[in-house]
């Protein structure tokens, strides 16, 4: 009685392939799987029966399953093929893709076959499972394997999979070392290869999707990237020069804050080189995350995909790659198990890359020599600011809301960018007035929530209402000393007084006068708990200024120029030398404010080209002020007869007339008695009254 005898649970398969069929008797005859084939009482697999022609013999009545015969039946169909099938073909779409593939990468006849073979071998179930009766194979097996299968000399087959062969090195195909079945051995490029490759494609370079990608074009241009002229008129020619003069190695290092417009400057390079960017995948066509050891590879198949082109390769995020260990475990990163393998591939890739990370801390000394240009991006300058709002977001922001953002220091264009296309999506779905509002909110809550200060309703760098140096009583002429550093654009001043008296209003109308950004930094914006760290903001600060070319207004300046004497921890010297440091080599106008002129540091002191003492109100400016603010106020100051209370107070600075007119607007001061009567309380609380009071007590 006949016996059904498979132990496979496919589906039936009534059509194979030719080359797929005659692989399969090669599988099974010359390389001799027949052996797990053919069993005592059955075919290991009905199906593969079936499909060879085999499955009526199986399964004939008139006699029991004979192996003999079974292998003498294999033995006829193998020799058949061989005939008749030896010139058979791979699918139409593999064969299409494969012949633009080559002319992409630069495939040989033999590195064709072999990509074919490995195609198939990872999307043919059948011919995988018969595969797997060769059993675990060493690389020279597989060598042998390919050899049979092909019908291609060994010797052949070796070249083309060998460390130095195309395949290798573009990552097409890659012989796993390990000991393993046939399809485990031959590794693609990525798991959707396969079936990207027997699918129709428009363009050779999206079968590598899962590898590089196509960069998008940018929506900034290189005019907002101004600050950055002096670095970028350097790497635009010298990857121009790589390009054309296939210069190796040729490596370009990008890093700053998240958003600071990284991506955005590649793009911008490339287009306006007119080359194509082709970036690193990051994850792959399911959307999940590629680890840091499958994306260097990507970038070394990259780097051999694209020889025969024009072209510049993108590789994002390279923490992915130098800083994916763990040093609390021990693990090392990706880089550092390679590192003699990345240092070659710094040195010798044929095609110009750009590395784009977060931070310059990933990277070892050793990976940092090996790059031609290392430049960092901070956030762009106010000017660069202005103009990336006006364009990203002009058609939704009167001027007052452009003000109120570009003012934001640690504002990035890729917050910008995300708040302008959120906004633009809804803006018909809003009322008119409240498109500028919505575009304020996103950006304020980025902000706060990256741990920087929301955006200010009120610009706290805008001069007083009634600014004017005839109102500061300084000990030299204030507008000569303006004309004389408008001439110069350099200097360096220390202003001291008490609270109030106008010292950083100064430096604001100043900066006005000249025309330069201004730039200002307090005690809590530099002052850092971390060692090193204050010295690290405050070098910051200088080098952001001198890029900007704008006015460095630094206040409270007695929490860094301590006599370095009376230091009792080590910290405290370091931050003085540093600020000495800075202010000797900076080279545009510099004022520094205290209100506590003793016990700064003498060296310090010495730095500074000038120092101006800024007093209280002489009796006369405080007159003449509060005249223009009664007049401001709707009040008649020529009557009530407070002239002489006002003389006597001598404590009087700009900065109290300031904070009355402030508290005048939910108490409203009706006549000049009210309005003096409000200055009075502001001297009476200042430490110098107070002192004079119990002296006198």
């Amino acid at each position: 009685m006949a016996r059904h005898r498979h132990c496979s649970h496919y589906r039936k398969i009534h059509d194979v392939p030719d080359l797929v069929r005659l692989w399969l008797l090669r599988l099974l005859v010359p390389l001799n799987a027949q052996q797990e084939f053919i069993r005592e009482h059955c075919f290991a697999s009905g199906i593969l029966a079936e499909a060879l022609g085999l499955g009526e013999w199986e399964l004939s009545p008139s006699h029991d399953f004979e192996p003999k015969q079974a292998r003498a039946a294999l033995r006829k169909l193998h020799e058949d093929a061989e005939r008749q099938l030896a010139h058979a073909r791979a699918p139409a779409d593999l064969t299409h893709n494969l012949r633009r593939l080559a002319g992409l990468v630069g495939l040989s006849a033999i590195d064709c076959r072999i990509v074919e073979f490995a195609v198939l071998l990872h999307s043919d179930r059948l011919l995988d499972d018969t595969a797997d009766w060769l059993g675990s194979l060493s690389s020279p097996k597989v060598y042998h394997a390919l050899s049979v299968l092909l019908d291609l000399p060994e010797v052949d087959i070796r070249a083309a999979l060998s460390a130095q062969g195309i395949l290798t090195r573009s990552g097409l195909v890659k012989v796993d070392h390990q000991m393993g079945v046939l399809r485990s051995k031959l590794d693609l490029l990525s798991s959707h290869f396969a079936n990207r490759m027997l699918s129709v494609e428009d363009d050779p370079v999206t079968l590598l999707r899962d590898t590089v990608t196509l960069s998008t074009p940018p929506h900034l241009t290189l005019a907002d990237f101004d600050h950055l002229a002096p670095s970028l008129n350097l790497l635009r020619p010298y990857l121009q020069q790589a390009v054309h003069g296939r210069r190796r190695g040729v490596n370009v290092f990008l890093y700053g804050p998240p958003g600071t417009g990284k991506n955005q400057l590649a793009m911008v390079i490339a287009q306006e080189l007119g080359y194509p960017l082709f970036e690193v995948a990051s994850e792959d066509e399911d959307g999940d995350p590629v680890d840091g050891e499958h994306r260097l590879r990507a970038f070394r198949a990259a780097q051999s995909f694209f020889t025969q082109r024009n072209a510049l390769i993108l590789f994002d995020e390279v923490e992915d790659v130098f800083n994916d260990g763990n040093s609390l475990f021990g693990r090392k990163s990706t880089a550092q198990t390679r590192k003699a393998w990345i240092n070659r591939m710094l040195e010798d890739n044929p095609i110009p890359a750009l590395w784009l990370s977060n931070s310059i801390g990933c990277l070892d000394p050793a990976f940092v020599r090996r790059f031609d240009m290392m430049i960092e991006l901070r956030v762009p300058p106010r000017p660069q600011r202005e103009r990336i709002v006006c364009g990203l977001c002009g058609d939704l922001l009167p001027a007052d809301s452009i003000a109120r953002i570009v003012a934001a220091e640690s504002l990035a264009p890729a917050v910008i960018a995300r708040a302008a296309s959120v906004v633009t999506a809804i803006r018909d779905w809003l009322p008119k007035d409240e498109v500028p509002r919505a575009v304020e909110q996103l950006i304020g809550n980025t902000l706060e929530a990256q741990g920087h200060e929301p955006l200010k309703r009120i610009d706290p760098h805008r001069l007083p209402e009634f600014y004017d140096p005839a109102f500061i009583n300084a000990n030299v002429d204030l507008e000569a000393i303006a004309h004389g550093l408008a001439a110069t654009r350099s200097g360096r001043l220390c202003l001291y007084g008490p609270p109030g008296t106008g010292k950083t209003a100064f430096g604001r109308w100043l900066a006005s006068l000249l025309g330069l950004p201004l730039h200002v930094k307090r005690a809590s914006d530099l002052l850092s708990m971390w060692v090193g760290g204050t010295e690290k903001n405050l070098a910051a600060a200088f080098l952001e200024a001198e890029q900007e070319g704008a006015l460095l207004l630094l206040d409270e300046v007695d929490s860094f120029l301590q006599d370095r004497r009376s230091a009792r921890a080590s910290w405290e010297v370091t931050g003085v030398n540093e600020m000495l440091t800075q202010m000797e080599s900076f080279p545009g106008v510099f004022i520094a404010s205290t209100n506590l002129m003793e016990g700064l540091d003498q060296a310090a002191l010495r730095r500074f080209d000038l120092k101006v003492e800024f007093g209280y109100l002489k009796p006369e400016q405080s007159q003449a002020l509060f005249e223009q603010y009664c007049a401001a106020l709707g009040i008649d100051g020529a009557r009530g007869g407070v002239q002489s209370r006002l003389a006597r107070l001598s404590l009087l600075t700009p900065g109290d007339f300031a904070a009355v007119a402030r508290h005048h607007r939910f108490r409203p001061l009706l006549t000049p008695t009210a309005f003096v009567a409000a200055l009075e309380e502001e001297c009476a609380l200042k430490p110098e009254r107070q002192k004079a009071t119990m002296g006198f007590i």
